[in-house]
């Protein structure tokens, strides 16, 4: 039988029966090494007698059960290490020391000579030694070809600790093969570490041919995201699909381990560096006070809880609409406490901020310090289709719980705006500006008033990768699915922003706000939706689908603009913005309509939502904000099934 038939069926043997194979392999080792010791000895090839006999039972009385006490009839040969090396030498260390003691120490009448006391050990010491070695590389070796024969070929871009410690943790993994390094280090290109080779990334396209390279993995947990894109645009036309590892801070409680590779987000790619946050600016309106989130289930108000907890309030308000979202973001807030050591009360509330008597109820109990206003309906073409909705949840619910925040003496109010409200094209956008609208007339009237005023502010900002209604989930999914990845328009662009920088930065600008601003976002530069499916495309390791290339793997298809989509957003609707003490966030100044002026207007539009006369909502919201052009053909489902 060849040797590798033979290893694939000792492979396949239950685990029972390959230790009895063992076992009795030992045995004959103990007793192949007395009958050799004593030809030694006596310098001739004798006979299987009593004496030889009596030794070697004696031999295997000692060693088995000492082989099995120090496990080694538990380790698995083919992936023994420093580890099972240990417990072979302590076990025949003293196995040496009894068989030495019996036979050469103390002497056994009957002709065993005393010598054999330490020939036999050392003889079944490398018997032992050898098999073990023997079977870790003959048998380890095979395995490993059978596992990884289908494994993923890939190169460790980075040689340095972050990527010994990857390919170290890859060795044994059926899934990936590493088989060299990328490193920008001239003087390591060709040298070999750990047994793989470190190559010159500019010869990527190259290795990927030779080599079959399938991913490329970025061990480089420092390095900047402007250098992780120069990176990228050394990998992105490989047509290789690439992995990274966290950051610093994920690595710094352990090595590193396979379970730590991730898909290379693009939030990676489209993000800034992070500016590092103002701890004043933080812990200014949020340790030691009753905060409370409204929307704290979604994707902004979760992660603004995630970062209000680590600031230490002392209550924190869960207001959530969806009983789902808000047993989520509790349970994910209760572990982060267990480990956060603070004392911070977690009180999930569910409640409709349109609800006024509800909203009244939480407010009396707890009375609040400062409140983030996330909850609202985002989603442009849901809130074109369910107008009166949208109507009802981002304008009047804003209103209901303004005034709920002046009656119980509320501290500081902050509501979370979009770019969608500079001269919208959609409810959405008018909806929110509006809402804006809202507090700064309240704002104004405090000012005027000169009563001890809640300090209303508004941020604003463009679209926050990962969230429910992002882009770059579903263009995942679409890639994932085979696509074709569906944009609007060739030429849209949009402004991206990480969630957790958008949360930081929320909470900053809340702790400036002196009553009334309308704070603006760096959102940096805004990119083609069209690019940002192609460079996913291109580092999931496919290629474009099209006319030049039609054996591409995936297309992109046009599906034309959807209802209220504009082709590009705006932060500003003035071009005078006022700096701040932070450099990624400024003041806009925005022109709105006096409370007294506003009110009546605000009648107009509940009694139009509350008669779902949507033609007359949208016509009040084009003559109240400024720059909103509604498209002429109204969307809303029910407006649209009862007019046709």
């Amino acid at each position: 039988m060849p040797l590798n038939q033979a290893a694939s069926y000792l492979l396949a043997l239950p685990r029972g029966i390959k230790r009895v194979v063992v076992v009795f392999i030992d045995a004959l080792f103990c007793c192949l090494a007395v009958w050799l010791a004593f030809a030694l000895r006596l310098e001739a090839w004798l006979p299987v007698n009593a004496t030889i006999s009596f030794a070697c039972v004696v031999s295997i009385a000692i060693a088995l059960p000492l082989f099995a006490v120090f496990g080694l009839y538990r380790a698995i040969f083919r992936y023994a290490g420093i580890d099972a090396l240990y417990a072979i030498f302590k076990s025949l260390a003293l196995y040496t020391g009894i068989y030495f003691s019996i036979f050469t120490l103390m002497g056994v009448v009957g002709g065993v000579p005393r010598t054999i006391g330490f020939i036999q050990p050392t003889l079944l010491a490398i018997f032992v030694l050898v098999s073990r070695l023997v079977a870790r590389y003959w048998l380890g070796g095979l395995y490993r070809r059978i596992s990884r024969a289908d494994a993923r070929r890939l190169l460790i871009y980075g040689a340095g600790s972050a990527g010994r410690q990857l390919a170290s943790a890859l060795a044994n993994s059926s899934e990936m093969r590493p088989v060299g390094y990328l490193d920008d280090d001239i003087q390591l290109h060709g040298q070999t570490l750990n047994g793989l080779r470190i190559y010159n990334p500019s010869c990527l396209d190259e290795l990927v041919s030779n080599l079959n390279i399938q991913d490329v993995l970025l061990a480089m947990p420092s390095a900047s995201r402007v250098r992780r894109n120069e990176v990228l645009e050394l990998t992105r036309k490989a047509r290789v699909q690439v992995r990274t590892l966290p950051g610093l801070a994920d690595l710094a409680q352990g090595n590193v381990q396979v379970s730590d590779l991730k898909e290379l987000d693009i939030e990676d790619l489209l993000g800034r560096e992070p500016v590092v946050p103002n701890p004043l600016l933080l812990s200014k309106k949020i340790a030691g006070k009753v905060v409370l989130v409204t929307g704290a289930g979604g994707s902004i108000g979760s992660e603004l809880c995630r970062q209000i907890i680590k600031i230490k309030p002392a209550i924190l308000l869960l207001v959530e609409s969806s009983e789902f979202a808000l047993y989520g973001i509790h349970q994910e807030l209760e572990k982060k406490l267990l480990t956060a050591h603070t004392d911070c009360t977690l009180v999930p509330l569910l409640a409709n901020v349109q609800d006024e008597k509800r909203m009244s109820d939480i407010f009396s109990a707890w009375l609040p310090a400062t409140v983030y206003h996330a909850a609202a309906y985002k989603h442009v073409p849901l809130v074109e289709q369910n107008i009166g909705q949208g109507v009802l949840n981002n304008v009047f619910g804003t209103l209901t719980l303004a005034r709920q925040a002046l009656k119980s003496g509320v501290l500081d109010f902050v509501l979370i705006s979009t770019d969608k409200a500079v001269r919208p094209t959609n409810v959405m956008g008018a909806s929110k500006r509006l809402a804006e609208m809202v507090l700064q007339a309240l704002a104004q009237q405090n000012t005027l008033q000169h009563k001890r005023p809640t300090r209303f502010s508004m941020v604003r900002f463009g679209n926050v990768l990962g969230s429910s209604g992002s882009v770059v989930p579903l263009f995942r999914r679409l890639i994932k699915e085979g696509g074709p990845i569906t944009v609007t328009h060739p030429e849209v662009t949009r402004y991206f922003m990480t969630i957790p920088e958008a949360a930081e930065l929320v909470i900053q600008a809340g702790a400036m706000a002196e009553g009334g601003e309308v704070f603006v976002l760096d959102m940096g530069e805004s990119i083609k939706i069209v690019d940002l499916a192609l460079r996913m495309i291109e580092l999931s390791g496919l290629s474009l689908k099209n006319e030049v290339n039609p054996d591409g793997d995936i297309a992109i298809e046009v599906t034309g603009l959807r209802p209220g989509e504009k082709l590009y957003e705006e932060l500003l609707i003035g071009d005078d913005p006022q700096s701040t003490a932070h450099p990624r966030i400024m003041k806009a100044r925005e022109t709105f309509i006096e409370l007294n002026e506003l009110m009546p207007v605000l009648d107009q539009l509940a009694q139009a939502v509350c008669v779902n006369d949507v033609t007359r909502v949208r016509t009040i919201l084009q003559t109240t904000v400024s720059g909103y052009q509604p498209d002429s053909h109204v969307a809303d489902w029910v407006y649209r099934n009862t007019n046709d």
